[in-house]
């Protein structure tokens, strides 16, 4: 099936957003992990929680000398939820984190790359198959940790897109993907991948300082100039 084109003034923005927030945080180097598994526990760890916490649970993981596929799931469910316990939810997450090893101890021999391997849409069908792992875990494991072209949409993208016009407010995970990956595939294949992570990573940081679900500071945001006229804030 085609994808819809955007409007010609949507791709002018979106294009032009990443040079505003660029130039406001620099390269973000996103996302931080030491390896592709670390990457994929903390993609589980995150939902619901804020990175702060995550690299707290993931620094527990690490001196108890876990954070492997196999020595991880062969935890007892009390530890591996103890050792969580800084992310949140820690005992929905240890269950999310231990159906994602069966998979990849069970099925892939513990082997990431082969669990992330294949056509892409392949893989993500594989991962969301797996218990607790939905649309922004799953691109976030194939972007970061397979290096995968799949763009990452997360509430903060839905939310700067809407109040934007870049989208609608009530837009699905789907079709804000779309639009990402349709209007921002203008960069070679070489430099795209990149481009995608570090263009999630600064929706990020705009969304987590600037447009925020209340009290957002509109006046001082990167993204300013591209605010419609009628969502400005008051000079």
């Amino acid at each position: 099936m085609s994808r819809p084109l955007p409007d010609r003034r949507t791709i002018t923005q979106l294009r032009r957003a990443y040079g505003l927030m660029r130039r406001r945080f620099g390269h973000q180097g996103w996302w931080p992990g030491e390896t592709p598994f670390e990457v994929c526990v903390g993609a589980i760890l995150t939902q619901n929680t804020n990175w702060t916490n995550v690299e707290r649970a993931i620094a527990n993981l690490k001196s108890a000398g876990a954070l492997e596929p196999r020595r991880l799931l062969a935890l007892p469910p009390a530890r591996l939820a103890a050792l969580i316990r800084p992310a949140g939810y820690f005992n929905v997450k240890a269950r999310r984190l231990r159906a994602f090893l069966e998979v990849l101890v069970r099925d892939f021999d513990a082997d990431l790359s082969r669990l992330l391997g294949g056509p892409r849409e392949t893989a993500r069908a594989r991962l969301l198959g797996i218990h607790g792992i939905g649309p922004e875990t799953a691109d976030s494991m194939l972007l970061y940790a397979g290096e995968r072209l799949v763009f990452v949409v997360d509430a903060y993208t839905r939310r700067i897109f809407a109040r934007h016009g870049w989208c609608a407010p009530d837009a699905d995970y789907d079709t804000v993907q779309r639009l990402c990956e349709t209007a921002l595939n203008h960069r070679p294949v070489a430099g795209r991948l990149d481009h995608w992570q570090d263009y999630h990573a600064q929706l990020v940081a705009v969304g987590k300082d600037y447009c925020r679900p209340r009290q957002p500071r509109c006046a001082d945001c990167p993204l300013r100039p591209l605010l419609p006229e009628s969502g400005r804030p008051a000079s």
